[in-house]
């Protein structure tokens, strides 16, 4: 009984996946511009600091960003407060139905200090991030995008410097509504 209720499963899973491609397929290449995006994404160094984002595409081949996270006692850092503010440039590289492949740099200020209340200083900095990812859509929902991201990036606060790699799961990729 498991097996044929997995099978079934499987068998309406791939029905879907093929019934999206025909759809990408009949389409063109994602063309995003002068549209604004609006949505949130997981861009900062210190701790686990989700943002609200902005994007503006001025042409179909470049992108402008903007987020803002703020946390006043995050639980994962101890209670630090954590704070960031950042922008980015974005070149798309090629497009495909649905899908476009950029790459792309940031630069972001950091903070992370005592929550409310609490006794320590405040550790300020920048992030610098070279990156590139997909950005891609589901048929019938076209002006909803997932934005994934890959890259290096140097984080320097007074504690020290950090170099990091860049890679964002489904479960903490951007997404954006564009208008």
């Amino acid at each position: 009984m498991k097996f044929l209720a997995t099978s079934i499963l499987f068998c309406l899973l791939m029905t879907s996946f093929q019934g999206a491609h025909a759809a990408m397929a009949s389409s063109g290449s994602k063309d995003l511009s002068n549209r604004l995006g609006v949505g949130y994404s997981n861009d900062f160094s210190v701790a686990n600091l989700p943002s609200v984002s902005v994007k503006f595409y001025p042409s179909s081949d470049w992108a402008l960003s903007a987020a803002l996270g703020i946390d006043t006692q995050s639980a994962p850092t101890n209670g630090n407060s954590n704070f960031g503010l950042g922008a980015k440039v974005y070149k798309t590289i090629f497009t495909e139905s649905m899908l476009n492949f950029f790459m792309g740099a940031g630069v972001s200020l950091v903070s992370q200090g005592p929550a409310s209340g609490s006794m320590g200083s405040t550790n300020s900095g920048f992030d610098i991030n070279a990156f590139g990812g997909v950005e891609f859509f589901i048929p019938g929902l076209e002006n909803l995008g997932f934005d994934f991201i890959f890259g290096a990036g140097v984080t320097s606060l007074p504690t020290g410097v950090r170099f990091r790699t860049l890679g964002e799961s489904p479960l903490n990729a951007g997404m954006f509504f564009y208008f």
